[in-house]
């Protein structure tokens, strides 16, 4: 069964930074697209950053442009978002998600998904 498992997540002060990982287990990760999205308490998920399989092409929303980065590595099956200059809206649960190949920034493209990690920004 394949699992994605969020961690980094917790309670930072505005224009702080953060790391977040997510490690993916029983798929052939380099194969594998992956994702972050985030939903706030009453709003739906929405696309926040994502990295093909290969790790040469990446994008993010524009809300967190300049401020968060996205990452792989291949060999540990791992992907993080860094996360600097944090703002209040920032907070909300962070998801990672994976497809084959290439990115997309909707979620329904996405097969696979994780549990989620808290993300609060205090003003």
């Amino acid at each position: 069964q394949v699992r994605l498992v969020e961690s980094g997540g917790e309670l930072v002060q505005a224009g702080g930074s953060l790391r977040l990982s997510c490690v993916v287990s029983r798929l052939t990760f380099s194969n594998y697209a992956m994702g972050w999205f985030r939903q706030a308490p009453g709003k739906e998920r929405e696309f926040v950053a994502a990295i093909n399989w290969s790790g040469g092409r990446t994008s993010v929303t524009d809300s967190v442009k300049g401020r968060f980065t996205i990452s792989r590595d291949n060999a540990k099956g791992t992907v993080n978002l860094q996360m600097n200059s944090v703002k209040p809206e920032d907070t909300a649960i962070y998801y990672c998600a994976a497809r084959l190949f290439e990115t997309a920034t909707k979620a329904s493209a996405y097969d696979y998904w994780g549990r989620g990690t808290q993300v609060t920004v205090s003003p």
